[in-house]
């Protein structure tokens, strides 16, 4: 998918910055910067707290270099993965130039449970601009987006308000043009031909967890995590990936790995076919699962693992 065009390419002088996605989880902060990036960087599952990590993807044009970071969803943490989760997304707005709260104004039944959006407090510690961002205007009614605008902006001094659909790129234009214009006047970050900082190992352990998410439910998708253990390039040859799912108990391994393998296969090939459409090259995976007790709770599994 093309990125929207922000209608400033030829505008001087450079503009270069940070610009941080919040909200609660599967608010379509994903979604929102794969589309503003006009690559598929973070993965997108129907389920909430598909992001773990602060993902970072790059959009640059003649005159300016967005540097946006897609966080993990904002939540009340209930284990020490959702502790680490939540400051990848606090270091996001501080470290930010500009932040975008997404805001899912179809999850809402009534505005009583926007008001337990852990969204406000965090706010209250950022001083720069933050744009509100209502996504998914493509299934809404105008009269069921406006209370939610309203019901935001008595409660915080968003400085713009754009309702947009991340999905069908419906008001993201104007989303980037603001966007830009807001960035500081400063060289590029990054050179110009790349699209993300993280590299190709990062990148396809999220594409296996992403599928897990996508296959199975319940607990099973948040209970695992996934370790690259190799990843070589054999010339003349498909290339070499060896990954470890790690589960929180013994009964998770068997529906993982599901009867006589077929589960775990399954995912592999999913797995497969996107990580080869990623890397533009043939790869061979090997998946195997273990357990690893309680790993969302272990300091010594998060620093492995990468969350620390």
């Amino acid at each position: 998918m093309p990125p929207p065009e922000s209608g400033v390419e030829n505008q001087e002088p450079f503009r270069s910055g940070y610009v941080a996605i919040l909200g609660a989880p599967n608010a379509g902060k994903s979604t929102l910067m794969n589309c503003l990036i006009g690559q598929e960087i973070s993965v997108v599952t129907p389920k909430p707290q598909t992001t773990r990590h602060k993902i970072l993807g790059i959009l640059t044009k003649e005159n300016f270099q967005a540097v946006f970071f897609d966080t993990p969803g904002l939540l009340d943490p209930k284990y020490l993965l959702h502790e680490a989760m939540m400051r990848f997304a606090r270091n996001a707005a501080f470290d930010a130039d500009l932040v975008c709260l997404v805001v899912d104004a179809a999850a809402f039944r009534d505005l009583g449970e926007a008001e337990k959006d852990p969204a406000f407090k965090l706010l209250k510690t950022i001083r720069k601009p933050v744009y509100l961002i209502i996504n998914k205007i493509d299934i809404l009614k105008k009269a069921q987006i406006l209370p939610v605008i309203l019901f935001y902006t008595q409660r915080f001094d968003f400085k713009e308000v754009f309702p947009i659909s991340a999905l069908s790129g419906e008001g993201t234009r104007d989303l980037l043009a603001a966007v830009v214009a807001e960035l500081p006047v400063h060289p590029a970050y990054y050179p110009g031909d790349i699209v993300s900082e993280h590299s190709e190992r990062f990148f396809v352990g999220e594409i296996i967890r992403g599928k897990i998410f996508e296959k199975f439910r319940d607990e099973i998708p948040y209970s695992t995590a996934v370790e690259i253990l190799e990843f070589r390039e054999r010339p003349g040859r498909k290339d070499l990936i060896s990954a470890e799912i790690y589960v929180e108990r013994e009964s998770q391994k068997g529906i993982l790995i599901g009867s006589r393998g077929k589960a775990l296969k399954e995912v592999g090939e999913l797995a497969r076919k996107e990580i080869e459409k990623f890397l533009e090259r043939g790869v061979f995976l090997e998946l195997h699962v273990k357990v690893g007790e309680k790993w969302r709770d272990q300091e010594s599994w998060l620093k492995r693992l990468g969350y620390r």
